[in-house]
Formats: C-alpha cells, sequence, structure tokens
C-alpha cells in the first residue's frame, strides 16, 4: 500500500488536484505572489470540486473526507503556490473543521453550506498584536448584555483571510477567541464566538503587507470595537476554547506540515532537473559530489517528511484529540526541512535560483512561516518533551 494514497479515492483526489494545480494554480502563482493579492475567484472554484468543507460531514454541505484528503489538497496546492494554499487552510481546516467539530447544530446548518461552497470565506482569529502562543494572555474580551447578546472588544492580528479583496472587505464569518472572565483556580476564562460580516463593531484594521512570504494570501488586523454578537453564536459552553483549541490543532498542524510537504517535493523536482538542464567544466553539475550532497540529503528528507506525515494522518481522528506528539512532531520536522531543501535548490541553481521567475526563490520565502505559523518550532519542541515525560512507553513502542 502507499502510504500517501491508500485508497482509489485518494488516489483520484491527488489526480484532480494534480490537474486543478497544473491548469488554473500554477498560471497565477508569480503573479498573485508579486502583487500580494488573494485569488478570490480561483479560491471559489474549490468550492465547486467540494473541497472548501473538505472535512466536514456531507449533511452539511461538505465532503466528508478524512485527514489524509486534507493533507493530498495541501501537499499539491503547496507544490505550486505555498501562499493560495495558506488562505484555503485558514478556510478549510481553522474555519469550517473546527466548526464541523465543535459547533452547535444550528451553527452547523447554518454557515458550513456557504463556506463550503465559497459564498462565505472564514477565518480563525486567536494571535493579538501583544500575544500569540500565550492563549492564557488574551486581552480580548466579550460581556454579556441583559439580552444575552455579547459584546466583544479586542484587536486580532496577523489573522489570514482577516480581509478578503484590496478594499478592506472583513472576511464573512470569524472564529474568535475571547475572554469572558476567570474560571475557579483564577485563570482566565476562554470563549469562542462566530463573528459574521455585518455585525456592528466588526472591521478591518489594516491589510498586512510587505510579508516575507506567503503573499498570495491576506493577512489582517481584526478590530472588534463594542461588537456585538448574538448569543446564539457562542459555541459551545463558556470556558471551552481550550478543547476547540485541541480537537483543532492536530489537524491544523498536520496540514502545515502538508505544505512543507509540497514546498519539499517541488524544491527538489526543481534542483534535480536543473542539475541535468545546466553544464560545467564539460560536464552535467549533477555529476560534481557538492550537487550530489544537496540532491541526495533533500531526496532523503523528503521521504522520511511523507512518510511521517501520512502515517500521522493515517491515525489521527478528526472527532478527537490525543495525537499530538505526532502532529507536533511532523510539523516541527517538516517545517526545517522544507526549507533546508528549498535552501539547496536555490544554491543548485544559483543565479537562477535566486531570482523570482524560478519558483524556488518564492517557495524558499513561504517555506519560513512554517516555522513560526500554527505554533512556532519553540512550542512543538516545549509539547513534545512535556508528552514524552508523560508518556515515555511511546519511545519503545
Amino acid at each position: 500500500m502507499d502510504i500517501a494514497n491508500p485508497s482509489d479515492e485518494h488516489v483520484m483526489l491527488r489526480e484532480m488536484m494534480r490537474d486543478f494545480v497544473s491548469e488554473k494554480v500554477e498560471p497565477q502563482a508569480l503573479e498573485y505572489d508579486r502583487s500580494e493579492k488573494f485569488n478570490l475567484d480561483l479560491f471559489r472554484s474549490l468550492g465547486e470540486m467540494g473541497l472548501l468543507g473538505i472535512t466536514a460531514p456531507d449533511q452539511y454541505g461538505g465532503s466528508g473526507l478524512d485527514a489524509t484528503a486534507a493533507v493530498i489538497v495541501h501537499e499539491e496546492l503547496s507544490a505550486s503556490d505555498p501562499g493560495f494554499a495558506l488562505a484555503y487552510l485558514a478556510h478549510s481546516m481553522l474555519f469550517v473543521n473546527n466548526l464541523a467539530q465543535n459547533g452547535s447544530e444550528e451553527q452547523k446548518s447554518r454557515i458550513i453550506p456557504l463556506v463550503s461552497t465559497g459564498e462565505w470565506v472564514g477565518a480563525m482569529a486567536m494571535s493579538e498584536p501583544d500575544f500569540g502562543t500565550d492563549v492564557l494572555g488574551l486581552a480580548s474580551t466579550a460581556t454579556q448584555r441583559d439580552d444575552g447578546s455579547w459584546l466583544l472588544n479586542g484587536r486580532k492580528m496577523w489573522i489570514t483571510n482577516g480581509c478578503i479583496d484590496e478594499e478592506g472587505t472583513p472576511a464573512d464569518v470569524v472564529w474568535v477567541y475571547a475572554r469572558t472572565g476567570t474560571d475557579s483556580k483564577g485563570r482566565s476564562q476562554i470563549s469562542t464566538f462566530l463573528v459574521e460580516k455585518g455585525m456592528p463593531g466588526y472591521s478591518v484594521g489594516q491589510k498586512i503587507i510587505d510579508k516575507t512570504g506567503m503573499r498570495a494570501s491576506n493577512t489582517a488586523e481584526l478590530v472588534f470595537e463594542d461588537c456585538i454578537v448574538p448569543a446564539a453564536n457562542l459555541v459551545g459552553e463558556l470556558g471551552e476554547s481550550l478543547i476547540h483549541m485541541m480537537r483543532n490543532l492536530e489537524i491544523e498542524r498536520l496540514c502545515l506540515a502538508a505544505m512543507s510537504l509540497g514546498i519539499a517535493r517541488r524544491s527538489l523536482s526543481e534542483m534535480n532537473r536543473y542539475a541535468t538542464e545546466r553544464s560545467a567544466f564539460g560536464q552535467e553539475i549533477r555529476q560534481f559530489g557538492q550537487i550530489q550532497r544537496h540532491i541526495g540529503e533533500s531526496w532523503a528528507k523528503y521521504r522520511a517528511m511523507r512518510a511521517y506525515i501520512y502515517d500521522t494522518a493515517l491515525h489521527l481522528n478528526l472527532s478527537q484529540s490525543g495525537n499530538r506528539l505526532d502532529s507536533d512532531g511532523i510539523k516541527l520536522f517538516a517545517a526545517t526541512a522544507a526549507k533546508e531543501i528549498a535552501d539547496a535548490a536555490m544554491q543548485v541553481m544559483g543565479g537562477y535560483g535566486y531570482v523570482g521567475e524560478y519558483v524556488v526563490e518564492r517557495l524558499w520565502r513561504d517555506s519560513k512561516l512554517l516555522e513560526i505559523g500554527g505554533g512556532t518550532l519553540e512550542s512543538h519542541q516545549k509539547n513534545i518533551t512535556r508528552d514524552l515525560e508523560k508518556t515515555p512507553e511511546v519511545i519503545e513502542q
């Protein structure tokens, strides 16, 4: 069995994605990176393919597919346009999958059909100007009013899909984490809210420009100023945000690792091709030991990434947490390996690798975010070390 294509359905999905990427994604990738724009029309075409709600149950308009399917889509998109793939991840994993796993029946029935078609673009808002990994330090607050609705105040920063166009139109619906008080131990009580377009007090503060990479996805600051959120838009119970986060972080980090895999595969392919096309001192440069080291080590890293990513996908249960050790492990390894492979490709290709017309320069820039977003390398190292202290027996399994 090919672990990356365990069923005929997965094979068909990969073939469909490769055709789509070749015909639609690759031709626009460089242009949208240079202009720092999000290709909304291309994004909505993923809805027509049934991919925007890829892991959401089909009863709500999703496709009801598994973690492996989600990994395939992220890998294939990222082999061409990681920035566009990041916008897809923010919508399909950070919002749609989050809602499918944690929302109420009313919330899922009303919203998932809209985000699965692309009529609505979704985002998730956790990070703030002064807080990121430190979730319990969030400054955004939500206060319940007499009529049961909530008054949300705060700013969220670095939000992928926070705005959807150049006019600063905010995302149609955002999964927002905010403080609603303190628990019995005196810790911040973090709760989850669905903020929709048109709600008073919800706006875009600024679109973040001049990013190192992932420029084909829009990143924005979102502002909530006395934003009125209906009581029905509270997700779950008060203080349940950490549960929501844990359920969704594993698939998020797995798909970010899949993005690294796409970057690594394309970088390896480009350097391998170039090593045959380019000659020096009367022979192909692939005959030189220095080039062989770059290609050989990149191949080994790529294959290790691929095996670990798809093995983790095979064992990940979308409806519950419990696989953090490997979802952290694979993102920790894959993010760095992808950057190293993209760097090796640039080195092999020399001046051609260093300019924007050739894809590895963009892949090299895009790869860096994967060491930061969705959990920093340092947070993965901390989590893995803590988990191995609690369950050292897994090392011997």
